[in-house]
């Protein structure tokens, strides 16, 4: 049973019960008030018989047998109480005291009754006897001739308060059925009353639960048919927004975390309010980031900083940090703003990151690429212009203008070089070279590029040999292939002393064919291992213009196995040789 049901019941009950009692109470003094008018009537006709019977008898000598007589026959012939009283209050007859007491009864004169009759008017008093010891109703008449005495009769109020007491208890039972019976009805008003009202509760109930899929049905009458249909316009509209803010969340999150920038939204106090899930990488956190403070789950102290600088201003703050280390160190550009913009109240910082990484890599090779491009075209540029200068002053002899022309030429011939690398590797990067796979044989390829070195390694006293272990067939571009393996194996006689050996060896590895070929030349120093694939790079940059590199080789070999769908690496050890490895798919399947 709801609360509102027992208030209800409760004040219904409360009225019915009240109402009783206020009945009660009214018909308890209207019968005690009829009542002892009926008494009271009574008393008049008895007291007035007894008068007559008294008229010829006098009451100023005292109490005598015949007055107490005639006290006791009327006091019987009436069952009431007879007193006669003379004209100073002395009590000179009474039926229910004896003569022989009378004296020791004390004065009337001041009894209300007495004194009223005394003055010739008819006294009347209802209190308890303190002579008899009983609570009497009194009524009292003056004797003529007036002055004589007076004459009290009064009888007592047992039978009036039996008469009320039956009453009560009537009005008590009265009182318990009526209570019962407020009680059933008042559950039944109640209950039929507030049902509309509990079924407005129950769907209250239900909207802030935020189940607005399944609301009660409202029955409201007309007293709550406005509120029944506000609660369920209210129902519909709730549903509405929670559908669009629903929508717009995950769009949120989706935008978030489709993208390539990590966002961190903190409030005035550091404590994390957002965090998609690129931020975490980033960072490397593990730990959930949002409702905490942000110094809790990523240690920075550049970011902290950063933080800090932007809480002070209502300008955005751009800076690099480095977040990582050793050989997976990354650089980030963050990007922080206060949010909302000014003038309005700040609630905290949004920061973006942009994984500049590989920009600032890029960048970096750019600036290496031009000096070292600069650096490599100068040196043949300073001695054609020197020999050129040579030739025009004069004087020379022919073996001399001979020397400087060979010398113009040669350098002639490596810028050639230098600028055929260049184009053919800009033609790779930008795409423009169409490699055509077809079936070929590569362990077939690198017999014959073998060939065409064999004569070099003589005269330096290497030796070459290739050994193929399974199928050798991939998917390749023969022009490409040829130009990759040329290479590879030009760098190992060039880097190779001596009477050293190179080994070119060709193996099935899956679904792909893998290429090696090992030198047991000068090797390559583990710090240059990582940049060995870059355009101008050269461990030994003298060694290698003497050697005639351009510096380029490697980077097209690497353009050139990417172009084919392959992979290629390095392994490497100072003094004790190298192994460049490629790998190309054996199907097209493969290459995609």
């Amino acid at each position: 049973m709801l609360t509102s049901q027992r208030k209800l019941m409760a004040a219904l009950s409360g009225l019915v019960v009240l109402g009783i009692l206020i009945a009660g109470v009214a018909a308890e003094r209207s019968l005690r008030r009829d009542q002892l008018a009926h008494v009271e009537r009574s008393l008049v006709e008895r007291a007035r018989l007894v008068a007559d019977q008294a008229r010829s008898l006098r009451f100023d000598a005292g109490p005598t047998p015949t007055l107490d007589a005639l006290a006791d026959r009327a006091g019987r012939a009436g069952n009431m109480r007879v007193t006669l009283i003379d004209a100073q209050g002395v009590v000179v007859g009474d039926s229910d005291v004896d003569i022989e007491k009378l004296a020791e009864v004390e004065n009337h004169a001041d009894r209300p009754e007495v004194r009223e009759a005394l003055a010739g008017r008819i006294g009347r008093s209802t209190r308890r006897s303190a002579t008899v010891g009983r609570e009497l109703s009194y009524l009292a008449l003056p004797v003529p001739p007036p002055g004589q005495g007076v004459i009290r009769v009064s009888v007592a109020l047992e039978e009036l308060d039996a008469a009320v007491a039956t009453l009560r208890g009537r009005l008590a039972f009265a009182a318990a059925v009526g209570l019962l019976a407020a009680v059933l009805l008042s559950y039944a008003i109640s209950r039929y009353s507030l049902a509309p009202i509990h079924e407005v509760r129950r769907a209250a109930e239900s909207i802030a639960r935020g189940d607005l899929d399944d609301l009660p049905p409202l029955n409201a009458g007309e007293e709550l048919g406005e509120i029944s249909s506000a609660i369920r316009q209210i129902a519909r509209q709730l549903r509405l927004r929670l559908e669009e803010a629903t929508q717009e969340k995950e769009q949120l999150r989706a935008v978030l975390e489709g993208m390539v920038e990590g966002v961190l939204v903190v409030d005035t106090k550091g404590v994390v309010m957002l965090a998609n899930s690129r931020l975490r990488e980033l960072f490397e956190a593990t730990a959930e980031m949002v409702g905490r403070p942000l110094l809790e789950t990523v240690r920075h102290a550049e970011l902290d900083a950063l933080l800090r600088e932007v809480a002070a201003t209502d300008e955005g703050v751009t800076r690099n940090l480095e977040v990582g280390g050793g050989g997976h160190s990354r650089t980030l550009r963050a990007q922080a703003s206060r949010f909302p913009p000014a003038p309005a109240p700040r609630a905290g910082s949004v920061v973006v990151f942009d994984d500049v990484t590989e920009l600032e890599r890029l960048e970096g090779v750019r600036r290496d690429f031009v000096a070292n491009a600069s650096h490599e075209l100068r040196t043949p540029l300073t001695a054609i212009h020197g020999f050129a200068e040579t030739l025009l002053s004069g004087g020379l002899s022919e073996e001399e203008r001979r020397s400087s022309l060979e010398v113009i030429d040669r350098h002639a011939r490596r810028l050639g070089s230098i600028v055929n690398d260049l184009l053919e590797l800009s033609t790779i990067e930008t795409g423009k070279l169409r490699v055509e796979p077809v079936r070929v044989d590569v362990a077939e390829v690198a017999r014959s590029v073998v060939r065409d070195v064999t004569p070099r390694c003589r005269e330096r006293e290497l030796e070459v040999d290739v050994e193929v272990e399974g199928a050798s067939r991939a998917w390749a571009d023969p022009r490409a292939l040829e130009q990759v393996v040329t290479n590879l194996l030009d760098n190992a006689v060039k880097y190779t002393e001596p009477g050293g050996r190179i080994q070119v060896g060709i193996g099935e590895v899956g679904a792909r064919v893998r290429v090696s070929v090992q030198d047991s030349g000068i090797g390559i120093p583990e710090e240059d291992l990582a940049r060995i694939f870059e355009r101008f790079y050269r461990v030994d940059r003298a060694r290698s213009r003497a050697l005639g590199g351009t510096g380029l080789g490697l980077s097209i070999v690497k353009h050139l196995v990417q172009a084919m769908g392959g992979e290629i690496s390095v392994v490497s050890r100072l003094g004790e040789g190298s192994r460049f490895s490629f790998s190309l798919p054996r199907d097209p399947a493969g290459s995609a």
